[in-house]
């Protein structure tokens, strides 16, 4: 039970970053998944822990990492669909 909630947090920490950032995140819900959970990898890695823990994640880290992984991704992809 624990795996799935985190996959639903991670899930909703994916999408925020994509409404905060005015960016869909490639892959749907999958790609929401997989940016929460590098989001809160990165997060954590630059915030340590900070806020609360929902899911197995520390919230504000985790978003703010979502946050810049989406930002990143949205530019790589922008310049691939320039040249």
């Amino acid at each position: 039970m624990g795996f799935l909630w985190a996959l639903i947090i991670g899930g909703i920490i994916g999408w925020l970053a994509g409404m905060i950032v005015g960016r869909d995140v490639p892959g749907g819900i999958i790609g929401n998944i997989i940016a929460g959970f590098i989001g809160a990898w990165l997060g954590g890695l630059i915030f340590g822990e900070l806020g609360p823990v929902i899911g197995g994640f520390y919230f504000i880290p985790a978003l703010i990492g979502a946050v810049v992984l989406v930002f990143i991704l949205s530019l790589i992809l922008a310049g691939r669909r320039r040249a």
